[in-house]
C-alpha cells in the first residue's frame, strides 16, 4: 500500500486503472440516488474529467472520495438548475396592461374594420400591401417576387393606401 501512496494520477496506466475500477461504481451510484434523467453517465465522465485535471492536487487515496464528491455536486446543481427553470417556466406572464378597457375595445374594433376592409380590396393590392407593410419587404423585392414591375408594385400599394384611408377614419400608416 505504502507504495500506491506515492504513484502519481497524471500517469495514464493508473489513471486508466482508477476508471475501470471506479467507471461502473459512480455511474451506479448516481444512477441510484438521482435516476436516468440526471444523466449518470455524463457526469460520471465529467468525474472524471475533473480529477483528470485535478490529478497532480489528487492523490491516489483520495481519488475515489473526489470523484463520488464531484459527481455528486454536479448532479445537484443540475437539480437545483433544473428547479429554477421550472419555477420560471410555471410563473404566469402577468395578464394586464394600463391600457383602459375603452381603449382596448377600440382597438379591438379597429382591428375587425381593418380586416374587413384588407378583405376588400384585389388580391393583388392586398398581396402588395401585406408583403411592404407586414413583412417589410421593399418595392424592388415585391416586384421581383410577383413577377411584376415596380411600378406596379408601387400603384398597387398606393392604390391600397387610398382605399385604406377612406374606409378607415383616422387610419396612419407608414
Amino acid at each position: 500500500m505504502p507504495k500506491e501512496l506515492n504513484d502519481n494520477i497524471c500517469e495514464d496506466a493508473i489513471f486508466e486503472r482508477i476508471y475501470k475500477k471506479y467507471a461502473k461504481d459512480l455511474y451506479n451510484f448516481l444512477y441510484y440516488k438521482y435516476g436516468e434523467q440526471n444523466n449518470p453517465s455524463d457526469k460520471t465522465q465529467e468525474a472524471f474529467i475533473k480529477l483528470w485535471r485535478n490529478c497532480k492536487k489528487v492523490p491516489l487515496n483520495k481519488a475515489k472520495a473526489f470523484l463520488f464528491t464531484v459527481a455528486n455536486n454536479m448532479t445537484l446543481n443540475a437539480i437545483k438548475h433544473q428547479k429554477v427553470v421550472l419555477k420560471y417556466q410555471l410563473e404566469k406572464p402577468k395578464q394586464y396592461t394600463n391600457e383602459s378597457p375603452e381603449f382596448i375595445l377600440e382597438q379591438e374594433e379597429f382591428l375587425q374594420q381593418y380586416q374587413k376592409v384588407l378583405e376588400k380590396l384585389s388580391e393583388e393590392q392586398r398581396v402588395a400591401f401585406l408583403l411592404n407593410k407586414a413583412e417589410g419587404k421593399k418595392h424592388s423585392e415585391i416586384a421581383e417576387l410577383l413577377g411584376v414591375t415596380q411600378k406596379v408594385v408601387e400603384y398597387r400599394i398606393y392604390s391600397a393606401f387610398n382605399i385604406l384611408k377612406k374606409e378607415l377614419k383616422g387610419f396612419k400608416i407608414k
